[in-house]
């Protein structure tokens, strides 16, 4: 777990960082620097995308994703999750919600997250976690300098979701094959793109959240495909 605490430690602490530093920038270095970073994420994320090798398996897993998604209103509830943050320790901060949604589906969605977290819980190697961590504290740092403290709570998502693959990883590792990995990965990458247009505050609004069961479902098809004949 040593790996997945430091995780949470470096969001919350570029957080802290990045908020210092809020104050001294101005309303339209802010808002360059916001639209810089959404760029940046769509291309972290179409990077990502690019990596299946099936896309018919991606194709499915968004579409399965959103239904699950949508029946289980994980948007939503994560929503009313930030939302309740927000009351009790957002102090007016109208950014709080969006910045806790979006910091925790950006660190949990990926190949770092998932695989740094089987590596960390079935070797007691940590190095992928401690290098995700420096990326994570930087980029904390520039969230919240443009969306406020909400940024610090994705901390909470992050220790329970890698914290929960770590415990879990002795049970699922026979299951992650490369080819698996790839799918989950490029599944993540689309989802990770729709993240950076919703930063963007353009008029749109893709529901991340719902299409969060895309990522697993993507195991499960990966798996079905490959013992289909070619």
């Amino acid at each position: 777990m040593l790996g997945t605490i430091v995780n949470a430690a470096a969001i919350i602490a570029g957080t802290i960082l990045g908020n210092f530093l809020k104050g001294g920038f101005p309303e339209n270095v802010k808002s360059t620097i916001m639209q810089g970073l959404s760029i940046t994420v769509m291309l972290i994320g179409l990077s990502m995308a690019l990596k299946s090798r099936n896309i018919l398996v991606v194709t499915l897993s968004i579409v399965i994703g959103a239904i699950l998604g949508e029946v289980l209103q994980i948007e939503n509830r994560l929503n009313r999750f930030g939302q309740s943050l927000e009351k009790r320790f957002g102090d007016g901060d109208g950014d709080f919600t969006r910045a806790f949604v979006s910091a925790s589906l950006i660190y949990c969605v990926g190949a770092m997250a998932i695989m740094g977290s089987i590596e960390s819980g079935l070797t007691g190697n940590h190095t992928t976690l401690f290098i995700k961590s420096i990326l994570d504290g930087v980029s904390a740092v520039v969230f919240s300098s443009s969306m406020g403290i909400g940024v610090a709570f994705s901390a909470l998502p992050v220790f329970l979701y890698q914290g929960g693959i770590t415990l879990a990883a002795a049970y699922v590792k026979a299951f992650l094959t490369d080819a698996i990995i790839k799918e989950m990965t490029a599944t993540g990458g689309l989802l990770i793109f729709a993240i950076g247009i919703n930063m963007l505050g353009i008029d749109v609004n893709i529901k991340v959240g719902n299409l969060l069961p895309a990522i697993f479902v993507a195991i499960f098809l990966t798996m079905a495909f490959s013992h289909l004949p070619v």
